[in-house]
């Protein structure tokens, strides 16, 4: 299986690039797995939100195939502990999912086209993060649920 975390907008702050790139690099010896940024859609005086979100989400369709499932980090989404996240990807394992594709989203959210076409809503957590600590987190969390899955003493409860 393939792990995408699909982004928009590039890591501004080094410390998050380099905590992403630790996980990254652990997480290659489970799973292939890729962080893809989609280039910021700049706001102008113009441009509404909605249509910044319709613009993302365009983008972000165009990545769907046969055999690739999306999943959202959305605030109002399912929350789980890092054993139930480890479940969930575990199931898609077992359910031959080709990609999983973990989206999170711009600044303004997602479309109602992107809603529609996701297989889940995923929340980390009900606090509020900055687009760059979620990145980290997700990868992070996706990297815990895998040591999590071979038995591996990086989780503790």
């Amino acid at each position: 299986m393939n792990i995408t975390l699909l982004v928009i907008g590039k890591t501004d702050a080094s410390y998050i690039q380099e905590g992403m790139d630790i996980y990254i690099k652990r997480l290659k010896h489970y799973v292939n797995f890729s962080v893809e940024v989609i280039p910021d859609i700049r706001k102008g005086k113009n441009t509404s939100e909605e249509l910044q979100k319709m613009k993302e989400g365009e983008i972000i369709l165009s990545k769907l195939a046969a055999g690739k499932e999306m999943h959202l980090f959305d605030e109002r989404g399912k929350s789980f502990s890092s054993k139930e996240f480890a479940r969930f990807i575990e199931q898609k394992m077992l359910n031959s999912v080709k990609e999983l594709i973990f989206v999170i989203g711009g600044a303004y959210g997602f479309s109602e086209e992107v809603y529609q076409k996701a297989h889940s809503k995923i929340s980390l957590s009900k606090l509020t993060f900055s687009h760059q600590m979620v990145r980290l987190l997700c990868v992070e969390q996706i990297y815990r649920a895998f040591t999590i899955l071979k038995g591996e003493p990086y989780h503790h409860e």
